[in-house]
């Protein structure tokens, strides 16, 4: 008893003298019994949810047995000059304030309000600036402003640029395009003559990170606000001639966009402009698929004459978080009372808003006489493929594939590095965000869940959000590229080959 009594009073000397003489010692051993070593570190890290679904990505996305050879793509390009938004609007006179929505800009105040209300709700948004000498001035600041960068811009010529980089596929790109953008285009892009012109289409990219501060205002997360002078994408003049080109290159799939560039020149110029394009469109053969590509637009009216007079032409349609519920507010449709998003967007209620449009809009009866059969929503942290049974193939290999795009080109890499990114996707959700309903839930190891409403297929797949995004413009378009090029469309309707 007496010998354990000494041996815990030298323990109790020894951390004494350990703990006054040398403490920084003491924590240095707690530390090192506290830590696990590298091994246990390296196994936590191939255990982790993300390295496993990135694993499950490589092994489970594959290519359709049918792939595009021939792909045809419009109305819109131009050149992005991207800089910091902040940092551009300090550099114009301007100062931080309150936050205010506008459907056009007409001034500098209007753009910085603009600016401050969707840097507030980290959502991305394009608008059409309608002043030309303020435009050019603001313009000029961003093109001679530190790190301004140009890129290839516009939904048609990003989706073609990523198209492009498959060698197997030959893509033809109609839209107004100028000497900078022509330098900037993938050598294997087909430009026909008539698209080229001598000046180009510049858009400005106004971007901040994830905690970026200015006044008041802190950004939830990093995206960018996009506005524009562009006429030219603006009457979609390029239309005539994609129409023409279409008859001459025979592709196996059409894919257009632009038509929120239209909305900003007035009720009168759009309405018979869309009268036009539903013209063109309509005489294009039915045995070749129209993927619409969606974006951001603020006036009701026009949206609904696109989803009653144009929406039932196309195939397939892409869209984010944004535009899905403006689209449901302009048709009255589900969860139109919904004033925004709170945070993650609800599953349940997606999913009940892509319903309704393939519904209402699209073939979901074989009786109907609509062409659309096919969604792809995106949104931060997952994506979603909805679409009616027996039209399309592969489609869990194809959101699956947008959703790994979404991750590795946010992080500016070629493949998903786990150690960079994060899940934020519900772990369980429900197939409706009202009765009758399907408790689900995601599993990392086949990261992809598919549930049925009647004879529409929902897949889900979620995304590993870059902790640090280099770049988000033309995000959404990667994702819709690389969406599309992974799935298989069937004229002739199969029941079962949905997925």
């Amino acid at each position: 008893m007496w010998k354990k009594a000494s041996v815990v009073a030298l323990l109790a000397t020894a951390v004494g003298y350990f703990y006054y003489g040398c403490p920084d010692l003491l924590e240095t051993i707690l530390q090192y019994f506290r830590q696990p070593n590298d091994q246990t570190r390296i196994q936590h890290n191939q255990n982790s949810m993300e390295h496993v679904i990135a694993a499950a990505w490589e092994a489970m996305i594959v290519l359709p047995n049918r792939q595009w050879s021939k792909v045809a793509i419009g109305v819109n390009a131009c050149v992005d000059v991207v800089v910091s938004g902040v940092g551009l609007l300090q550099a114009v006179g301007l100062a931080p304030g309150a936050g205010r929505d506008h459907e056009v800009l007409n001034s500098k105040e209007d753009l910085k309000e603009i600016f401050i209300h969707y840097m507030e709700k980290g959502a991305a948004a394009e608008r059409f600036f309608s002043d030309r000498e303020a435009f050019q001035m603001i313009a000029r600041a961003a093109s001679e402003y530190p790190g301004a960068q140009l890129y290839v811009g516009g939904n048609a010529a990003l989706i073609g640029q990523k198209l492009a980089t498959y060698p197997s596929l030959t893509v033809l790109l109609c839209g107004p395009v100028g000497a900078k953008l022509h330098e900037l285009l993938d050598e294997q892009i087909v430009v026909p003559p008539e698209s080229l012109q001598e000046t180009d289409e510049f858009h400005l990219i106004l971007e901040y990170k994830t905690g970026e501060k200015w006044g008041s205002t802190q950004a939830p997360q990093a995206n960018r606000f996009i506005f524009s002078h562009d006429m030219s994408n603006g009457k979609m003049s390029s239309l005539e001639t994609f129409a023409t080109s279409i008859d001459e290159f025979r592709p196996e799939l059409v894919v257009l966009s632009g038509f929120h560039m239209m909305e900003g020149l007035g009720k009168d110029t759009w309405e018979e402009r869309l009268r036009e394009s539903v013209s063109v469109m309509s005489d294009i053969r039915k045995d070749i698929p129209i993927h619409l590509e969606l974006a951001s637009m603020t006036d009701k009216d026009y949206m609904n004459r696109i989803m009653l007079e144009f929406m039932p032409l196309v195939s397939s349609i892409g869209l984010n978080e944004q535009e899905l519920l403006f689209l449901t507010k302009s048709g009255q449709g589900p969860h139109a009372d919904l004033a925004s998003w709170n945070g993650i967007p609800d599953i349940g209620r997606v999913s009940d808003i892509l319903l309704w449009i393939l519904e209402q809009y699209g073939r979901s009866e074989p009786s109907s006489e609509a062409e659309l059969t096919r969604i792809h929503f995106h949104t931060l942290a997952y994506h979603i493929m909805a679409s009616v049974d027996g039209y399309w193939s592969n489609q869990e290999a194809a959101v699956m594939a947008g959703t790994r795009v979404a991750s590795s080109q946010a992080c500016g890499l070629k493949s998903v590095d786990a150690s960079k990114v994060e899940l934020r996707a519900p772990l369980e959700f429900h197939s409706s965000y009202s009765e009758p309903r399907e408790k689900l839930s995601l599993n990392p190891s086949k990261p992809v869940t598919v549930w049925r409403r009647g004879n529409v297929t929902f897949c889900l797949s979620p995304v590993l959000v870059c902790l640090n995004p280099l770049r988000t413009v033309g995000l959404g378009d990667a994702i819709s590229a690389e969406g599309i090029l992974y799935s298989q469309f069937n004229r002739l309707q199969t029941v079962g080959s949905a997925t």
